[in-house]
């Protein structure tokens, strides 16, 4: 081995080889992009045309690939597992039916492990769809449809580990996965559907109803209430506001502690004023059916706290405000 290099040498030299990676692996995904064609086209039909689930399979770095292919694809609307090419072998075949679709991986498609399983599959009836670097390696040749995930060069320094070849694979994967979404009309709820427990699924499957507090736990006067009633309710509801109803049962206004320093600083006298002469009228709301993520937005949007809840009649339902919203985890 040769003598260590200075240390800012090294920095040097490690900030100058990682942007050779970065960039051999962005130009392999380019060239993958320009070479898509047919094939593609035909391995989404075949998916989207058999009713059995996709098995993808490999071994080694393609293996690892193959994990998050399948992981993608379930989450995406396309039922999908992995199996270990080396554990298909030895009884995992089982699981594959003839409806079934495997994707195998392999750069250089002659992978001992995966070729083993290749008449096994065939065998079963289901269809091959291949993922290799070399269209003309025995794997390829067996497949159906053939993806070809080939690249000009590692970006090892040595050409041998696999670095550019995998991200092809992987952006190939990813291409794959999202045009079946996009063929399915799988949409943003279903997503979060799949990711309930995700800062996405709060976010698309919490309403607005999940996180108010309902209008009896809301505090609240009527539009001929003094200020000082109001104050009163204010610190009984621990909201930092109270809204202000009319007789039938709309919200007319809202006063919060904004509200309360901007009448102080007017020199209001707290003892005398009444509801109606401090009070914001014509207070925002939004309805207990909208996604909590909407008035999110809209507090951040109109910079207030809290936000009132009205039915379709227009009667107060309920309100929340961010603290809540933050307990819920949508912001």
């Amino acid at each position: 081995m040769n003598p260590p290099q200075p240390k800012s040498a090294r920095e040097a030299g490690a900030i100058a080889l990682a942007r050779r990676v970065l960039r051999i692996e962005a130009d392999a995904v380019v060239a993958l992009a320009d070479r898509l064609g047919a094939e593609f086209e035909q391995a989404v039909d075949l998916i989207l045309q058999r009713r059995g689930r996709v098995i993808v399979t490999g071994i080694g770095k393609s293996g690892h690939i193959g994990r998050k292919l399948a992981a993608t694809l379930a989450s995406t609307g396309t039922p999908a597992y992995f199996v270990h090419a080396a554990e298909a072998a030895h009884g995992d075949l089982g699981m594959i039916t003839p409806e079934d679709i495997v994707i195998a991986l392999s750069n250089s498609g002659a992978s001992e492990e995966v070729l083993t399983i290749v008449p096994l599959v065939k065998r079963q009836g289901a269809k091959l769809i291949s993922i290799t670097g070399r269209p003309e390696s025995p794997l390829a040749r067996e497949a159906d449809v053939h993806l070809d995930a080939a690249v000009a060069e590692e970006a090892c320094p040595l050409n041998l580990a696999p670095t550019a070849s995998t991200t092809a694979a992987l952006a190939l994967g990813d291409a794959l996965a999202v045009a079946l979404l996009d063929a399915r009309g799988f949409g943003a709820d279903d997503f979060a559907r799949s990711h309930p427990g995700g800062s996405l699924g709060r976010r698309l499957l919490t309403h607005v109803s999940d996180v108010m507090r309902p209008s009896e736990r809301v505090p609240q006067v009527s539009e001929d209430a003094s200020m000082m009633a109001a104050l009163i309710e204010m610190s009984r509801g621990g909201m930092g506001m109270t809204a202000v109803v009319g007789a039938d049962g709309r919200p007319i206004g809202i006063f919060t502690d904004g509200d309360l320093r901007r009448a102080l600083e007017r020199g209001c006298d707290a003892r005398s004023a009444t509801i109606a002469a401090v009070m914001t009228h014509n207070p925002r709301s939004i309805g207990p059916d909208a996604l909590a993520a909407a008035a999110a937005e809209m507090m951040e949007r109109q910079r207030i706290n809290q936000l009132l809840v009205v039915d379709h009649q227009g009667a107060l339902a309920g309100a929340l405000t961010t603290h809540d919203l933050m307990l819920a985890k949508v912001i």
